[in-house]
């Protein structure tokens, strides 16, 4: 939660009684409160466990189960998000009360805002799954989640709404995947997003979340022909 409070308060001092690009400063408490639980209800913390597994030779307890590891994966997945929302929460509230946001969400906004939200979190769970199964062949390879973290960071709406975000680093924004795993849920709830850009930002979800998918099966069905282990 550190580093959205962070642009928090950079980008309300900024603001004052003024607008940046058109955002006011109450927006920017808005956009920011909901960027904290957004961020953490799609980080994936149990994708950094899965290259642990695979070179202590930890997996081979989860193989020899009657369901797949994936499942072992997804369920701390889901536990944590509960643990996490129960810290988060109280706090988005009490400065919720304190800085007082301005929302102009419409129920169309809250509509879409589900769906944004649970592909937001396939995309960046299934983007960092297929990065953690290259530990079946490399032994750095949560470096490659480290760099994922870093693009979510630069990219997703952190360190500023996507708006806001200089020519060339908002065209990569727009076309990468980064984006849609946090920011464009939280500008689909707050409003910044029209109705071509609420379409074309599904479109781009799925088409990512697709590529994701068909990377984690590809990469588990490989890995599983090298992995070799004794114990564990």
């Amino acid at each position: 939660m550190i580093q959205p409070l962070i642009y928090l308060l950079v980008w309300t001092t900024a603001a004052g009684g003024k607008t940046i690009g058109g955002i006011s400063r109450g927006e920017f408490v808005a956009y920011y409160l909901v960027l904290i639980l957004v961020n953490q209800i799609t980080y994936s913390q149990a994708n950094w466990t899965v290259g642990d597994l695979v070179r202590y030779g930890q997996m081979n307890r989860l193989l020899i189960r009657p369901l797949s590891p994936f499942y072992d994966t997804l369920s701390s997945e889901l536990a944590g998000k509960v643990v996490y929302m129960i810290f988060d929460l109280p706090i988005v509230l009490v400065l919720a009360l304190i800085m007082r946001p301005e929302m102009h969400a419409t129920l169309r906004n809250l509509l879409a805002f589900i769906p944004a939200l649970l592909l937001a979190w396939a995309l960046r769970f299934f983007w960092g799954y297929w990065l953690a199964l290259l530990a079946f062949w490399a032994t750095r390879a949560d470096a490659l989640l480290s760099l994922q973290d870093s693009l979510v960071f630069l990219l997703a709406g952190q360190v500023a709404p996507v708006g806001l975000l200089p020519g060339l680093l908002r065209t990569a924004a727009e076309i990468l995947p980064f984006r849609y795993m946090v920011g464009f849920p939280v500008e689909v709830l707050t409003g910044q997003v029209t109705h071509l850009g609420l379409v074309t930002g599904f479109a781009v979800q799925a088409g990512w979340l697709a590529l994701a998918l068909a990377l984690t099966a590809l990469l588990w069905r490989l890995g599983l022909r090298r992995y070799s282990a004794v114990g564990g």
